[in-house]
């Protein structure tokens, strides 16, 4: 078992959904963790205190920070889970795209550098949620799979900036995983797991729980020579192609050619 006794985290998005699984995860580990969202979380844990954080507001950036390490005295573990999915594609408005960004990458990117500033050092962990939207083309979708690619590439470069201090940064990208959000298309998590399940090889969509046990793993010393890369928690989706890992000859024998026209009639 992964022991976190003594050690304190910031979760964004921890509210609900895949940010509350891995608050809970840390909880449950012996971390004591700062929930940062918007609304009271739907939880609660004798190891958890809500900060109410807007991370499109500076101040509300530089607040958690600093209500964390005068509620706790320290700060070891930063996970940035908080998302909007804002999405309307081409149609997105500039005031839509600097929404999904604020919350997305902005964000996250300026709450890391202020936690860099907290971090233990060495030691500290800051884990950035992905996504694999941010990873493979969609059609109608534009702010959400651009801001979760940018921010793959903001964990690549501020692992580079922050290793001398001895300060991991990496990514957990999840595939379909059930939430709130996927609920809300699905219904039920069976059928959720019917659908997904042809794109997963795995056959079925993510729980909220493979993404915590991911991240867990990557904010313990298990994982201390894990920097500046990404864990794919998708069940195989992005090992998939268009073809959904079947080749031709799969595609080809389960489509049937039409049948062959008779030719046309001899005239007379």
């Amino acid at each position: 078992m992964i022991d976190f006794t003594g050690r304190v985290a910031i979760v964004t998005g921890a509210a609900q959904g895949v940010g509350a699984d891995i608050a809970q995860a840390l909880c449950n580990a012996g971390a004591r963790v700062v929930a940062a969202d918007l609304q009271v979380p739907q939880w609660d844990h004798a190891h958890a205190v809500f900060q109410k954080t807007d991370l499109a507001r500076d101040e509300d950036i530089a607040a958690c920070v600093g209500a964390t390490r005068d509620h706790f005295g320290r700060l070891d573990i930063l996970v940035n889970c908080a998302v909007t999915y804002l999405d309307h594609g081409l149609e997105s408005s500039r005031a839509d795209w600097m929404r999904t960004l604020n919350v997305n990458l902005i964000g996250p990117a300026l709450l890391t550098a202020k936690a860099a500033e907290a971090l233990t050092s060495p030691g500290g962990v800051v884990v950035n949620i992905g996504s694999v939207g941010g990873k493979v083309g969609a059609a109608e979708r534009a702010l959400y799979p651009a801001s979760k690619a940018a921010l793959l590439q903001f964990t690549r470069n501020a692992a580079v900036t922050l290793a001398p201090r001895g300060i991991r940064v990496l990514s957990v990208s999840p595939g379909w995983t059930w939430s709130p959000t996927l609920e809300r298309l699905a219904h039920t998590q069976s059928w959720a797991d019917k659908v997904g399940g042809a794109l997963h090889p795995l056959g079925r969509v993510g729980r909220g729980a493979d993404v915590a046990n991911a991240v867990l793993f990557a904010c313990s010393s298990l994982a201390g020579f894990i920097t500046g890369t990404d864990i794919a928690v998708d069940g195989g989706f992005t090992a998939l192609g268009p073809d959904v890992g079947k080749g031709p000859r799969g595609w080809f024998v389960e489509e049937k050619p039409p049948a062959a026209e008779p030719p046309p009639a001899e005239p007379g």
